[in-house]
């Protein structure tokens, strides 16, 4: 589906706004557009030229988004087509594989993992997640969902799965010009997902859609706070599934108490515990975060608290100019309040001497930011926050060099003491 070179329509970038493609950052901002030479649709291939008409790559583009143009190739001559993402998908099976994924270890069996992430992976805006034999993708672009056939193609391909499933949100696509495809799409018809974690048994319905249907990234930190818990009151807050809960459960903590608001995550959590040993172990209940913090706190605290709630943050937004970046500052500083609230509401429900897991899954928010978030929080709660670890996604989810916004799920692990 590429075109040779000579007739692509080509993005000239200003001055000035060069120097994060040039050392690989993967995204074109409309903002850093000065024109564009030649006819351009929604997920036409274009090249991106400095303002001296260097050459800096090749990319895929959207008009009228914040991220004008998704880069995948900083060779000018290579183009955006099947040779190339064939390239890039056997890459991504060989890094997780050397990764060590799948595992197969016995007590270590792991069949969930995330096989391509977007701009990690040379592929910016596919995600492709394996939940055993069957693949869930979400195709973030224009572009992508116009190379759909040819993308699903080279998966069953390299892959071979049972059933290809489409996770595309509505709102990606609605705000990308297409129609997601909902549902699976290639193989057998499904109803859940299963698959292994670390050794514990998985089996989610369709119907949950939170990504693509799991949180792949947090398993460093699930494998890091499993031996911290044996003996300890353990309170896993916006527990989706209780993934959280069912590694604290194996790991001999006294009392589990994991809460979700909502009722089909609570349910899929509960049928996980019975199928894995941990029914009569783990405390579910449909509830707010907030609430929880509160009657935890009021009943002597958790020794472990752990606060993974859902993407406080906005995406990059459409516009340019003055009053858009204005926008964006006023809307930054309340995403900060807002951890620092979390941080507050988090701390009270430690036990003193205690240790808070505190996650944030926005790119926007720096890990410097989280900490201040945090420390600030502990200390209106009348705590201070001492980090002892910082945790970061898997290896499964990689980040160029050059693409800070890469690094989006952060969490500080610290002990929260009586001010």
């Amino acid at each position: 589906m590429s075109s040779s070179t000579s007739s692509l329509p080509a993005v000239v970038l200003k001055a000035g706004h060069v120097r994060p493609v040039w050392a690989g950052h993967p995204w074109v901002f409309a903002q850093a557009i000065e024109r564009i030479d030649g006819e351009v649709q929604p997920g036409d291939e274009v090249r991106v030229l400095d303002a001296r008409g260097n050459a800096l790559g090749r990319g895929l583009c959207s008009p009228g988004s914040a991220i004008a143009v998704r880069i995948f190739s900083f060779d000018p001559v290579v183009g955006v087509d099947a040779a190339l993402f064939e390239r890039r998908l056997e890459r991504a099976v060989m890094l997780r594989r050397a990764a060590g994924l799948p595992e197969e270890r016995p007590g270590h069996e792991t069949t969930g993992y995330r096989l391509v992430h977007g701009e990690g992976d040379g592929l910016p805006g596919l995600i492709v997640d394996v939940y055993g034999d069957v693949l869930c993708v979400q195709l973030g672009t224009a572009g992508l969902a116009r190379r759909a056939p040819e993308l699903l193609d080279l998966l069953e391909k390299l892959v071979g799965p049972r059933a290809i499933v489409d996770r595309t949100p509505a709102p990606v696509a609605q705000s990308e010009g297409f129609v997601a495809s909902a549902g699976v799409v290639r193989g057998a018809a499904q109803s859940e997902l299963r698959f292994h974690e670390r050794g514990l048994r998985y089996e989610l319905p369709l119907v949950l859609g939170q990504k693509t249907g799991y949180y792949f990234d947090q398993r460093p930190l699930r494998a890091l706070v499993e031996p911290l818990v044996r003996g300890s009151r353990v309170l896993d807050a916006c527990c989706y599934v209780g993934s959280f809960a069912l590694t604290a459960a194996r790991g001999g903590a006294a009392r589990v108490l994991a809460v979700d608001t909502s009722a089909p995550a609570i349910a899929a959590a509960r049928a996980c515990a019975e199928s894995n040993g941990f029914g009569d172990r783990i405390e579910l209940a449909a509830e707010e975060a907030a609430s929880a913090f509160a009657r935890v706190g009021a009943q002597g605290g958790a020794d472990l608290v752990i606060c993974d709630p859902p993407k406080l943050a906005p995406g990059p937004r459409r516009g340019a100019g003055r009053a858009a970046h204005r926008s964006e500052g006023r809307a930054h500083e309340r995403v900060l309040d807002a951890y620092r609230s979390l941080g507050t509401q988090a701390a009270r429900a430690v036990a003193p001497g205690g240790v808070l897991a505190f996650s944030c899954c926005a790119g926007s928010v720096s890990l410097e930011e989280l900490q201040r978030a945090l420390a600030l929080g502990a200390r209106d709660a009348g705590r201070r926050a001492l980090v002892v670890e910082r945790c970061f996604q898997g290896a499964d989810h990689p980040v160029p060099a050059a693409f800070p916004e890469g690094l989006y799920l952060k969490t500080l692990v610290a002990r929260i003491d009586v001010s």
